[in-house]
């Protein structure tokens, strides 16, 4: 369980006018507890491997674009808030799942699901079954409110925009020995959740600054991505995936100096973002 004093997510909303923008880090939380570390089975650097590291702090600048910028406290590995809230693997626990789970998805039989069955290389998390009730305590208490907090504040830019844009910002692995990895991958669920003149401008700005840039492969967006983009009822949300290596040493996990260029460029990205959201606002009040 979290530890009580440290909410699920921290919000910090826009310094000075709001623009229609969210940017959310569903995967950088680091409250790795001591009851969770008790549970498995590999220590805190390991399940490390799982996290999208400094992504918040990539970001820090976003509020003062306009932006709102909501980032979880607690470990992908813990609770993972970028799936449906019950995707779970059968195989991890000890008593039957109930019928509303999926138990059946590509990232459940990957070992991916809500609560992780492994972290990479390094295995299985959990040497033993868990109870049911443990995924159960997670997904009421860090799933449950994170989403209910990224809701309110597509809501409330809904209220005072006419439209909201979300960007899901998460981090990848480099691939030893794969070739031509990009620099950054754009997921826009194949063109669905949002529409094709953001993710251009998303494009654009990551391109400004040098950067190889991919989209919807190998990662099209996750549950974020799909189930809150609903462009017709004016929420758009594209998910940007940060290549590692660009900002990061990935075997001692500590930030280097190409942190500063790549926070350069994502706060172009929410500078181009911001601008087009006021173009929409513009272009709707106009109609």
């Amino acid at each position: 369980m979290a530890e009580p004093d440290i909410p699920p997510y921290h919000i910090i909303d826009a310094i000075g006018p709001q623009v229609p923008l969210v940017v959310a880090s569903a995967h950088s939380g680091r409250n790795y507890t001591d009851a969770f570390l008790r549970m498995s089975r590999l220590g805190a650097h390991a399940l490390r491997r799982s996290e999208d590291c400094y992504v918040e702090q990539l970001f820090e600048g976003a509020p003062g674009q306009g932006a709102a910028l909501l980032h979880a406290t607690f470990p992908r590995a813990y609770c993972d808030a970028n799936r449906e809230a019950w995707e779970l693997d059968p195989t991890m626990f000890r008593d039957p799942l109930p019928p509303w789970c999926n138990t059946t998805s590509r990232k459940v039989r990957a070992g991916f699901g809500t609560i992780a069955r492994i972290v990479s290389r390094d295995g299985p998390i959990y040497p033993r079954p868990l109870p049911f009730s443990e995924a159960e305590a997670r997904i009421r208490t860090c799933w449950q409110p994170y989403h209910d907090a990224l809701a309110r504040l597509v809501q409330d830019r809904l209220d005072h925009h006419g439209c909201c844009m979300v960007l899901d910002a998460h981090s990848m692995p480099v691939v030893a020995g794969q070739r031509d990895q990009p620099d950054f991958v754009l997921g826009n669920a194949w063109g669905t959740a949002c529409t094709p003149q953001l993710t251009a401008v998303v494009d654009q700005a990551l391109r400004r600054h040098g950067y190889s840039v991919a989209r919807n492969v190998p990662f099209s967006g996750g549950y974020v991505t799909r189930h809150y983009g609903q462009p017709r009822r004016g929420v758009q949300v594209i998910q940007l995936e940060i290549s590692r290596a660009l900002y990061m040493d990935q075997a001692t996990l500590q930030r280097h100096t190409g942190f500063a260029r790549v926070q350069a460029a994502v706060m172009d990205v929410v500078a181009s973002m911001a601008h087009h959201g006021g173009i929409l606002v513009t272009g709707q009040a106009a109609e």
